[in-house]
């Protein structure tokens, strides 16, 4: 459910238009682009992909796109990689990757951010980044939904926990009381129950 709609089956772009994004636990920045166009993708939906307003470059195109890439470079300052903004992705450090590519799905102004593994392959000081960065985004009004297994992470950010087991709901609550739990103890940290 998502805005009290059953949106089981609803295409991607159909769900971007309704206001979810999301990121990928594997990277999906494109390399051949440079940091900011990147970002400016993921407002796609908001601009004209008219062929013939780009073919005589209308002054209105003109401007939107001009707005998109002061946009961008505001959302690549707020992830904390604006000192990247004039480099090509193939520049950037992994761990600035990973924040590239949130700002590239807030870019799309969502109501909800869907975040998977955003903390996959970084050290500690870069799942710290991540973390204050999630709680930014959620602070500005976005609601967060993130797939974790790092549970330090998962623990310091979330409101609300939902424990799966193989895909088997094992328990849902705070994290103080998903942190008790004793079928959480043992699925995860081998404990009997």
């Amino acid at each position: 459910m998502f805005d009290g709609e059953n949106v089981a089956g609803v295409t991607p772009d159909q769900l971007a238009r309704r206001g979810m994004s999301r990121t990928f636990q594997n990277l999906q920045v494109c390399m051949n682009m440079s940091a900011i166009e990147n970002v400016m993708v993921g407002a796609h939906l908001t601009l004209n992909t008219s062929l013939f307003a780009g073919m005589i470059r209308l002054p209105s195109l003109r401007r939107k796109d001009r707005a998109c890439r002061e946009e961008a470079q505001r959302l690549m300052n707020f992830v904390g990689v604006g000192k990247y903004i004039k480099s090509h992705a193939s520049q950037m450090p992994y761990g600035a990757l990973k924040r590239l590519e949130i700002a590239r799905a807030l870019a799309a102004k969502p109501k909800i951010l869907l975040l998977d593994e955003p903390a996959a392959g970084l050290n500690h000081t870069e799942t710290g980044e991540i973390d204050a960065l999630i709680q930014k985004v959620a602070e500005s009004g976005v609601t967060v939904v993130l797939v974790e297994h790092d549970m330090k992470l998962v623990m310091n950010l979330s409101d609300h926990i939902l424990v799966l087991d193989y895909g088997k709901k094992l328990a849902e609550g705070t994290a103080e009381e998903v942190r008790r739990n004793p079928d959480v103890i043992a699925a995860y940290l081998g404990a009997s129950a």
